[in-house]
């Protein structure tokens, strides 16, 4: 995946059936996301007053947008005072070909990537490799995937769709035949560390995204728990940090109140395990850290978005916790959305900065608009909102059938006598309604549906007979 679709000229009826069908895949995500979700609420009942801080979230959120060009300019003025260097990248395209002169220029072959979901954005592993790097993802989801020339199923655990007896598959392909490895996951994390230790010693370039940029201090803010990042950024002579321009904050006040809710949202965590803070390359006095730190600021589609009605999906933190309550995501997985991000957040992102392909317009129509994903978000972002603002673009393009057939069901029921007449017409035809899901322009509506029966008579009908 270079930045595009992943399953371009598939349609989401396709992906969705054939997800549903996996049993073992729903099997997998049903421990998972119960498992984070559950973790979610105890978490957030150790707070004092978990709303509050919800709402100061999304004030601070709005704050940091409405400045956000003077928030950025202030972090990469830091950035380069502490000795860094800062690239703005409009698209996935130049983010790429920045980070490839980079490791052109250092003279760079072994490439160690932390967890990056904006790097996913961009493909640039495949980048890398096409220049003659060698990349190995550190994560030890992203490195399960990347074995299994997969794409990651959810934002925070990658290889979520997968249980242990896959995974012990995919990583017996590097044991090879001198080592026959069982499905324990302690074992299996103790290969994967062996094979991945190595890796971080001979790595010249190491990679990561960000969580959050600081611009009181011009600092980088990573969150983990597998120690994984604080190698990459450690151990290599050169790191890279590729950072989507909205992942910031103005001060660390700010910062502490995205730090409280992360965790918890995410993986029912007080705090990660691993809080990374990055301030410039290493210093004449220390003994660990990169020669030289570059920070990408990634646009790729996000400044389009600033200003309009959908404007708050900027505000995201990437915890995962309106996947682990959705009940689409819950049964289909990410994969199942096609591209990078999924879930209700991916649903609103991907049309927006996946927009030109036509698999991506269809995703906000895979949410129920329950309002689950809002109640989970940890700044309170108005998904289902943006779902249906979604859907009012796409409508406005739909052919003059459709509308026309749309305006008409508006305008009868818009009116009382109308809406009755069409009620009663329904009752005659609800014989009909089996024949009906088989016309022409209704099949793929109704595949997959139980269409429902209209009752004989009508509630008005029965309240006036008095039989309610």
């Amino acid at each position: 995946m270079t930045g595009g679709f992943s399953l371009a000229g598939t349609t989401l009826r396709d992906r969705t059936a054939g997800a549903t069908r996996d049993t073992r895949l729903r099997q997998s995500l049903a421990r998972a996301v119960v498992r984070f979700a559950d973790g979610r609420a105890s978490a957030l009942a150790t707070l004092h007053d978990p709303e509050g801080l919800r709402r100061a979230a999304r004030r601070m959120r709005h704050e940091v947008l409405a400045d956000l060009p003077g928030v950025l300019e202030r972090f990469a003025d830091k950035v380069l005072a502490a000795g860094g260097h800062v690239h703005w990248s409009p698209d996935a395209a130049d983010a790429n070909r920045y980070v490839a002169e980079v490791a052109r220029r250092t003279g760079a072959r072994t490439v160690v990537k932390g967890k990056s979901m904006a790097t996913e954005e961009t493909g640039l592993t495949e980048a890398l490799e096409a220049v003659g790097c060698s990349v190995v993802e550190t994560d030890l989801g992203e490195w399960i995937i990347q074995l299994a020339h997969q794409t990651p199923s959810h934002i925070i655990a990658p290889a979520v769709h997968l249980d242990r007896y896959q995974i012990r598959d995919i990583l017996q392909q590097v044991a090879g035949r001198e080592r026959t490895l069982d499905a324990e996951p302690e074992h299996l994390a103790a290969f994967a560390r062996e094979q991945l230790r190595a890796r971080f010693l001979q790595a010249d370039l190491g990679v990561t995204g960000c969580n959050l940029g600081v611009a009181e201090t011009g600092s980088i803010v990573l969150v983990e728990n597998e120690g994984n990042g604080r190698l990459t950024t450690t151990a290599p002579r050169v790191h890279v940090v590729v950072m989507g321009l909205e992942r910031i904050v103005d001060t660390w006040d700010q910062a502490d109140l995205v730090l409280n809710l992360l965790a918890r949202s995410a993986t029912g965590q007080h705090l990660s395990t691993y809080t990374n803070i990055i301030t410039g390359p290493r210093r004449a006095d220390e003994a660990d850290g990169p020669d030289e730190l570059h920070v990408v600021i990634l646009d790729n589609g996000r400044s389009d978005v600033l200003g309009t009605e959908l404007h708050e999906i900027l505000n995201c933190i990437r915890c995962g916790a309106c996947l682990n309550v959705c009940p689409v995501y819950r049964q289909v997985g990410g994969h199942a959305y096609g591209w990078v991000y999924s879930g209700p957040v991916g649903a609103v992102l991907t049309p927006l900065l996946a927009a030109g392909h036509p698999e991506a317009a269809e995703l906000p129509n895979a949410s129920t608009l329950c309002g689950a994903c809002m109640d989970a978000c940890p700044v309170g972002i108005p998904l289902q909102d943006l779902l249906l603002a979604l859907r009012r673009r796409r409508a406005d393009t739909a052919g003059a059938a459709e509308q026309a057939a749309w305006r008409a069901w508006a305008a009868a029921w818009s009116r009382p006598r109308s809406y009755r007449v069409s009620l009663r017409a329904a009752s005659l035809a609800r014989s009909l309604a089996p024949l009906t899901a088989r016309m022409p322009g209704f099949r793929a509506w109704a595949s997959g549906r139980v269409a429902p029966v209209p009752a004989a008579r009508t509630f008005q009908q029965r309240w006036k007979a008095g039989e309610v």
